[in-house]
């Protein structure tokens, strides 16, 4: 999986918890990914294709070609 060039974001963990009949509770570690896209971005006034993560291309980190 390729990680955000702009933010480093990359993989990061989660609990997932299962409560059972008996109301004990099994806990999980689970792995999400980053929302990360293959865009088209200008840098130092040339385009670039980057990897980017959709929270940097919301707020404005980068500008689009």
């Amino acid at each position: 999986m390729a990680k955000c060039e702009v933010c480093q974001k990359d993989l990061f963990f989660g609990r997932k918890i299962k409560i059972t009949r008996s109301q004990i509770s099994r806990r999980a570690l689970t792995k999400q990914h980053a929302n990360i896209k293959r865009v088209r971005v200008v840098v130092d006034g040339t385009p670039k294709t980057m990897n980017v993560c959709t929270r940097c291309l919301r707020s404005n980190a980068v500008t689009r070609a």
